[in-house]
């Protein structure tokens, strides 16, 4: 039997119970794992302990997925900014995207990955998708059931000639759209690969050192087994990570 590749999923500092943990939602890792066919490991966010130097050669790619947490303002020249903040992971996670590309890997993003990518290539974010007038909603109301939140939903439209409208071979998704903070300066080099009706970038792809990037706004990783559409995403992970993207 061959090998499977061997993704990196990034982890989160949280609390269970009254303790540190590192943690990953397993709706990320069931779906990478499913629909991209690839093994997988948790990297912990715990720049104290270890570098980002010394694991990505360990790898054959990286996912950034969501988390609850804000990428720290200062990491793009700002200040201000809500929390939760999840410093560990912001170090961890930017120094991850910078060693991969160096290694010619493979780096996808989900949510919060997609605005570390962004960040960690020299893009800014704005925190005001949720309230800003000249925006379109892009997290449900507050006070919502769970579930009613990744139901929040929207279309996006995909770039001609881009890698999402590639593998999809349709203009436009429906995407859920749950978050807070968005692109504000996309970062040099980053091709856009899809936008909300508001003109919000939600996609973008590049091939920084040859190897494929690619991230989105929204969430692929819920109900993936139920949403073929969701599925493609991980496909193309999982094409990514061998070679063949």
């Amino acid at each position: 039997m061959t090998s499977r590749p061997v993704l990196g999923i990034i982890a989160c500092n949280r609390i269970v119970g009254t303790e540190p943990a590192q943690a990953v939602m397993e709706r990320y890792i069931r779906a990478a794992m499913t629909y991209a066919d690839v093994a997988a490991l948790i990297v912990p966010s715990l720049p104290d302990l270890m570098t980002a130097a010394e694991v990505a050669p360990r790898l054959d790619g990286i996912l950034l997925t969501g988390s609850p947490s804000n990428v720290a303002s200062a990491r793009y020249g700002d200040d201000g900014g809500e929390g939760p903040f999840d410093e560990g992971r912001d170090e961890i996670a930017l120094s991850m995207v910078d060693r991969m590309i160096d290694l010619k890997k493979p780096v996808f993003g989900i949510c919060r990955g997609f605005q570390e990518i962004n960040v960690a290539l020299g893009g800014t974010l704005r925190r005001d998708t949720s309230a800003s007038e000249d925006l379109i909603r892009h997290h449900a109301p507050d006070g919502v059931s769970f579930d009613a939140m990744f139901n929040h939903r929207h279309p996006v439209e995909l770039a001609d000639g881009g890698m999402l409208a590639s593998a999809y071979n349709k203009p436009a998704l429906d995407v859920n759209s749950v978050h807070y903070q968005g692109i504000g300066k996309l970062a040099d080099g980053l091709a856009v690969e899809a936008r909300a009706p508001d003109g919000l970038v939600e996609a973008y792809s590049a091939r920084p050192n040859g190897a494929p990037l690619l991230a989105v706004q929204w969430h692929p990783e819920w109900g993936t087994a139920k949403d073929p559409d969701s599925q493609t995403y991980f496909h193309l992970l999982g094409k990514a990570l061998r070679g063949e993207l």
